[in-house]
C-alpha cells in the first residue's frame, strides 16, 4: 500500500491531494450521472429544512412532488428499457441512487420504493404484457406503486408469508385474501397515501394445492379512493423517514385477472394448470428473489454515502474548532490535531473509502449480470452473496459512523441544522430493510459453505447444515487447509513459516494474508462443527443454532476480505503520484484498524504476538498523523454539495 509507492519512513513526503482528480477516481465511469444528481439535490435543497418544519402530511406530499419532478429529469428511470422511457443502464441507476443519499433520505427511499422495488418487480418478475401495461407510466410517475412483500408475522422468512392467492378456474381470476392480522402486509412504503397499485407476494393455491410464493399486480386505489376489498391503515410516525407513507394492507377476497400473475418464472393456464421451467419449487423461489437483488445493492451504497456526509461535517468541524490550550501561549488547539480525535474519525474515513471501493465492485457485477454481460449461474450466486455482505457492512458502517461523528461534534452535533439528527434517524432502518444484516450474513455463509453451487441454491438453512455436514465438509475443509494457505504465502512474503512476524505491517500482501487466514480458518471451523453435530445425531436446527455466531463471524471475515481486495485493486490501479500515496495511507489504516479490532482472535490463533500487536497500534497512530493534513481534502473529494452539508458548524 503506502509502502508500495512511498519512500521509506525516514523519507516520507507528505502528499498533496488533487481534489478534482480524486473526485474523478471516486465518481468513476458514471461521473456525469452523479453530477446530474448533485445538481438536482441543489435544486431541491429546501427539502432539508422542510423535513423539520412541515407537518407529516404536508411533508409526505412535498416528498412525492420532488420524486415526480426527479422522474421528469430522467434521473430515476436510468435502469429501465429505452422503449419505455428508461436509460437501459443499470449501473447508472445504482450510481444515481447512491448519490441521492447526500440529500434528504425520505426522497431517496420513496424513489427506491417506486422505481427500485415496485418498478424492479414489474421489470424482473413480469413479462412483456406487464411491461407494456405498467413500465412507461411508472417511469414517468403517472402510476405510483408499492411493493407488498413483508407481513406483520413474516419479514425475513418470505417463504412463510400468509397472504393467499387462490385461482378461480371458472372466473379465470386470482382471489387475494389476508387470512389473519399476522398476514397483513406491513411497513409498506407508498401504501398509506400514494400507491395506486401494489405488487403483492402471496401463496399461490390451485385446487387446494400450494405452489409457493408468487407475485401479483393488485390495484389498490382509483382516483385516490380505495377499491372494494382493500383496507389500508397508516403505520404512523416512525423513528425517521417520515416523508414516506408506510402502511398496512389487508385484502378481503380481492379479485384480479389471471394475467395479474407476474409470470417470468411460472404461469397458470386458463384451465388452472401450473407451469414453470424451474421444476424445484425452492429453487424457483430463490431464483425469483435473486432477481430483486438491485434494491440490496442500492441500500448498501446509500448507507455508505450517508456516512460520507457525516464524515464531511465532523472532519470539517474538527478542522476549525478549537478547544483547550495544548502548548502555553500557543492558543487553543484544533480538535483534529488531538490524537484521540484523529483516532476516532480517521479510521472511519479509511473504512468509508474502503467500502466505497467494495460498493463499486458489487454495482459493476450487478450491471454485468443483469445486462447479460455475465449471465452464468455462478456469477448470479456470487453477486447475491457479495450484495448481501456489502449491504450489511455498509449499513452498519453508516450507523456507527454517524453516531461517532455526532459525538465528535459535541453539543453542536445535536442540533438538527447540522444534519446528524436526520442522518441518524433516517439511516437507522437501513440495517433492517432489504434484509436484516445478520440474516444477510447467513446468506453469505451459505454460499461459502456450498461453494455457490447452483445444485444447492434451493437449500434452506437446515438443508445447508445437512449438506455441509455430509458431502461438502471435506471440500470445505480441504479449501481452507491452513498448510496450503501457508504455502501460498511463502511465495509472496518473507520469513517462511514466520511470515506473520517478519513481513512489514504496511505490506499489502501481509495484510491480505491476515484477512485470508482469518476467513479460511473460520469457514473451515464452521464446517467441522456442523459435521461434528450431525455425526453426534443432534437435531440440525440445534446444530445450526449453536454455531450461528461462528457462521456470522465467518461471513463477516469473508466480506472484510472482499473489501480489502477491492480497496487494494483500486489503489494499485491508480496513476503514480500524490493521490495514490494518499489512498495508500487509507488502505493501510483500514487494514491495520481491522486487524487491531479483531486482535484477540488473531492472538488466540497464533497469528499476532503481543509485540506485533503493539506495533500495529503505533502504526495506526502514525498513519492518522500522516492523514491529518489532508483529511479535509479527502472528504472534499466526495463532492457533497455545500447545500447538502448545510451544517452551520463547519463555517465557510
Amino acid at each position: 500500500m503506502s509502502t508500495e509507492t512511498a519512500p521509506a519512513e525516514t523519507g516520507f513526503v507528505q502528499p498533496e491531494v488533487d481534489v478534482p482528480a480524486l473526485k474523478r477516481v471516486l465518481d468513476g465511469k458514471y461521473a456525469a450521472v452523479r453530477d446530474l444528481v448533485r445538481d438536482n439535490l441543489v435544486d431541491h435543497q429546501q427539502v432539508l429544512e422542510e423535513a423539520e418544519t412541515l407537518d407529516a402530511e404536508a411533508f409526505r406530499e412535498r416528498v412525492k412532488d420532488i420524486v415526480l419532478s426527479l422522474a421528469a429529469t430522467g434521473q430515476t428511470g436510468m435502469g429501465f428499457p429505452e422503449e419505455y422511457g428508461g436509460g437501459a443502464d443499470i449501473g447508472a441507476s445504482v450510481a444515481a441512487f447512491e448519490t441521492m443519499a447526500y440529500g434528504d433520505l425520505s426522497v431517496l427511499v420513496k424513489v427506491g420504493v417506486q422505481f427500485g422495488l415496485f418498478g424492479g418487480a414489474i421489470l424482473q418478475l413480469g413479462t412483456q404484457r406487464h411491461h407494456e401495461a405498467y413500465l412507461a407510466d411508472l417511469i414517468s410517475g403517472r402510476t405510483v406503486g408499492c411493493f407488498a412483500m413483508t407481513e406483520t408475522g413474516h419479514g425475513s422468512n418470505v417463504q412463510a408469508l400468509g397472504t393467499v392467492a387462490t385461482y378461480d378456474v371458472e372466473a379465470q381470476e386470482f382471489v387475494i385474501t389476508t387470512p389473519d392480522d399476522a398476514s397483513r402486509k406491513d411497513y409498506i412504503g407508498n401504501a398509506a397515501r400514494h400507491a395506486d397499485v401494489a405488487v403483492v407476494f402471496a401463496q399461490l393455491e390451485i385446487a387446494g394445492h400450494s405452489e409457493g410464493v408468487h407475485a401479483f399486480v393488485v390495484p389498490l386505489r382509483e382516483g385516490g379512493q380505495l377499491l372494494p376489498g382493500v383496507r389500508i391503515e397508516d403505520c404512523g410516525r416512525k423513528i425517521g423517514l417520515n416523508g414516506v407513507d408506510n402502511g398496512r394492507i389487508w385484502f378481503d377476497q380481492v379479485r384480479v385477472p389471471r394475467t395479474a400473475l407476474l409470470n417470468e418464472f411460472a404461469d397458470v393456464t386458463p384451465a388452472g394448470v401450473y407451469e414453470s421451467a424451474i421444476e424445484n419449487p425452492n429453487r424457483r423461489f430463490f431464483t425469483m428473489l435473486g432477481t430483486l437483488v438491485q434494491g440490496r445493492v442500492c441500500v448498501g451504497g446509500a448507507g455508505i454515502n450517508a456516512a460520507k456526509v457525516a464524515m464531511a461535517v465532523a472532519i470539517k468541524y474538527a478542522g476549525h474548532r478549537r478547544q483547550f490550550e495544548a502548548t502555553e501561549g500557543a492558543g487553543e488547539q484544533l480538535l483534529l490535531d488531538y490524537g484521540m480525535h484523529q483516532r476516532r474519525l480517521l479510521p472511519l474515513l479509511a473504512r468509508t473509502y474502503a467500502l466505497h471501493c467494495a460498493q463499486e465492485v458489487v454495482a459493476g457485477e450487478l450491471h454485468d449480470v443483469f445486462s447479460g454481460i455475465t449471465g452464468d449461474e455462478e456469477s448470479r450466486r456470487s453477486l447475491e452473496s457479495r450484495a448481501a455482505g456489502t449491504k450489511a457492512l455498509g449499513t452498519w458502517h453508516a450507523t456507527t459512523t454517524i453516531q461517532e461523528c455526532r459525538e465528535a461534534c459535541g453539543g453542536a452535533g445535536y442540533l438538527s441544522v447540522n444534519r446528524f439528527d436526520a442522518l441518524r434517524a433516517d439511516t437507522d432502518v437501513f440495517t433492517t430493510f432489504e434484509g436484516d444484516n445478520h440474516v444477510l450474513l447467513q446468506l453469505v455463509a451459505k454460499g461459502l459453505l456450498t461453494d455457490y453451487s447452483s445444485e444447492f441454491s434451493d437449500l434452506d438453512q437446515l438443508g445447508m447444515v445437512r449438506f455441509v455436514a455430509g458431502l461438502a465438509v471435506d471440500t470445505v475443509i480441504e479449501k481452507t487447509n491452513a498448510h496450503k494457505l501457508l504455502e501460498r504465502l511463502r511465495d509472496v512474503l518473507p520469513g517462511g513459516d514466520q511470515w506473520d512476524q517478519e513481513a512489514g505491517l504496511l505490506d499489502g500482501n501481509y495484510q491480505m494474508a491476515m484477512f485470508e487466514f482469518r476467513e479460511e480458518h473460520l469457514i473451515g471451523g464452521v464446517a467441522r462443527r456442523l459435521k461434528r453435530g450431525i455425526d453426534n445425531k443432534m437435531d440440525p436446527g440445534e446444530v445450526f443454532s449453536r454455531v450461528q455466531d461462528h457462521v456470522i463471524a465467518a461471513a463477516r471475515a469473508h466480506v472484510e476480505r472482499l473489501v480489502l481486495d477491492a480497496f487494494l485493486a483500486k489503489f494499485r490501479g491508480m496513476e503514480e503520484g500524490h493521490n495514490k500515496v494518499a489512498l495508500g495511507l487509507l488502505v493501510d489504516l483500514y487494514a491495520l484498524s481491522e486487524i487491531e479490532r479483531d486482535r484477540a482472535w488473531f492472538m488466540e490463533h497464533g497469528r499476532l504476538t503481543t509485540q506485533r500487536s503493539k506495533a500495529i497500534t503505533r502504526e495506526i497512530g502514525d498513519l492518522c498523523r500522516k492523514l491529518r493534513p489532508i483529511a479535509e481534502d479527502l472528504v472534499d473529494a466526495f463532492d457533497i454539495p455545500d447545500a447538502m452539508l448545510r451544517a452551520e458548524i463547519i463555517g465557510d
